[in-house]
């Protein structure tokens, strides 16, 4: 009977412990750049630029491993380890988040020194009050996406100076527009396991960007910072997962851009193509500048099959993103979350 006791309080512990949660995911991303960026992203980017990329992601406890191309990672959180894995090299190489932090934070410092001074024509916005609009609405709009039944969630927001309109003052609107389906259930680990990572490296952004390409972009539209944080943090409190989000960034002249420009295309003249490359000094000037002439050069620009930006007159699409989640499966193996047979460690 002492044994009986002991067998069943063994089971009884066994059911009691948490089981251990596993998601693994599908999903297909691009990003497309407009105007004279976008056509030179499109001849030197190759497949994976004109088509997008399709990521797998695998995560089970403290352990996550996504594959996208050529390269992959795998973030331990328990070893606070980051394993970079070349799949096309068969070699991977590891670092800790301490020496990740300090290599985001000498991006964001490179990346600050780099950036052009502004010009006399590019206003500073040093000194100036910046205001962040958001509005998030239900469009009414409902769709099948790969087998969830959806709905449209827009969100929009807009950075600009205060107490003037933004089209008086020219500034940056980010607009999503977002298909949520009824929260599915294995994606909770998922999220949960992003977070955990997000704030052992104290950043917002989670492993989802690479710390060059964000510093610099900061560096270069300094309200992308303010707006992005903003939109994620907006993102997490609609009731749903998320199964495609189509998110553009435009840039908007102020009032006397666009007269500036109304006035140079008297009579109009041809651009070179050097002379339709953006400024990269500030969203505030030389983007605002190309703004008050880029509503019909982006639909002129558009690729084949893909719809029109929807730029109005005074407003230059800077970039769309897409993402789109294509599967969800709670089978995870070990093989899922291990550095690939074979791999060898460069250091």
């Amino acid at each position: 009977m002492r044994v009986n006791r002991l067998v069943i309080a063994s089971l009884l512990i066994l059911v009691a412990l948490p089981a251990l949660a596993a998601v693994k995911t599908e999903e297909k991303s691009q990003v497309q750049f407009s105007g004279a960026i976008g056509r030179m992203m499109n001849l030197f980017g190759g497949k994976a630029m004109r088509e997008g990329l399709t990521e797998t992601a695998a995560v089970k406890g403290n352990r996550k491993r996504t594959v996208m191309g050529d390269t992959g990672q795998i973030i331990d959180l328990d070893e606070e380890k980051i394993y970079d894995l070349d799949m096309k090299d068969r070699s991977y190489r590891v670092m800790t988040f301490e020496e990740m932090r300090q290599r985001m934070q000498k991006a964001m410092e490179d990346a600050r020194k780099q950036a052009p001074p502004a010009t006399s024509q590019q206003p500073q916005a040093e000194g100036k009050e910046m205001q962040i609009d958001f509005d998030l609405k239900e469009s009414g709009q409902r769709k099948t996406i790969n087998g969830y039944d959806c709905r449209e969630v827009v969100m929009t927001v807009s950075v600009y100076e205060k107490g003037k309109k933004i089209e008086e003052s020219g500034g940056m609107v980010m607009t999503g527009h977002m298909w949520l389906t009824p929260r599915i259930a294995a994606m909770k680990e998922m999220e949960e396991f992003d977070l955990r990572y997000a704030q052992k490296m104290a950043s917002i952004y989670g492993s989802a960007v690479n710390a060059e390409q964000m510093a610099a972009a900061m560096a270069m539209y300094p309200y992308m910072k303010d707006a992005m944080a903003k939109f994620q943090a907006e993102s997490v409190n609609m009731d749903g997962t998320t199964v495609l989000t189509s998110t553009t960034m435009e840039a908007v002249a102020s009032r006397e851009q666009a007269a500036q420009q109304q006035a140079q295309q008297q009579p109009p003249e041809r651009e070179s193509s050097s002379s339709r490359i953006p400024s990269m000094g500030g969203i505030l000037g030389g983007l605002g500048r190309r703004a008050a002439r880029r509503g019909s050069d982006d639909k002129q620009e558009a690729p084949s099959g893909a719809p029109a930006s929807g730029s109005s007159p005074g407003r230059a699409t800077i970039m769309t993103m897409n993402n789109e989640l294509v599967k969800v499966s709670p089978d995870v193996t070990d093989a899922d979350l291990a550095i690939p047979a074979g791999f060898k460690l460069k250091k």
